[in-house]
């Protein structure tokens, strides 16, 4: 299970990917793997693995030798609560912008696309006119 509030790292993210891709992996598989893709050291790589452990995002097999690593958590679900971290932490009124600023630099496929036209044209059914922003807790004037 998942300890709470237990982000991963950039290096962490890189390591899961290689063993979501893979859906299951030995150590040697993946030191290899993330020798080729980032020159790590294999120490710098079983460290990561650990971490991994430690966090709850990967489980093993319990053999000595051949270890299989697996993941505890499907990609997708990991992908979408580390952008809903990041959203939450942001203000409100300027998260729109920010994703269309993401939205420019990143390669979306047209099925991507489509599916986000899709949801965006569901979602201006229900919309706000805009969108208050919430740095600050109700009545924070009060305080002054």
């Amino acid at each position: 299970m998942i300890k709470e509030k237990q982000k991963m790292t950039t290096s962490e993210w890189e390591t899961m990917r290689v063993i979501w891709t893979l859906g299951e992996a030995t150590g040697r598989q993946i030191i290899r793997i993330m020798t080729l893709k980032k020159n790590w050291s294999p120490s710098t790589i079983k460290t990561l693995i650990s971490r991994l452990q430690n966090k709850g995002y990967l489980t093993d097999n319990g053999a000595l030798r051949d270890r299989i690593y697996r993941p505890t958590i499907a990609e997708h679900e990991a992908m979408t609560t580390a952008l809903d971290d990041t959203i939450s932490s942001m203000c409100a009124m300027c998260v729109g912008d920010a994703m269309a600023d993401v939205l420019t630099t990143v390669q979306l496929s047209q099925h991507d696309i489509g599916h986000l036209q899709h949801v965006l044209a569901q979602k201006m059914d229900d919309a706000p006119e805009t969108v208050a922003c919430d740095c600050m807790p109700n009545h924070w004037e009060d305080l002054k």
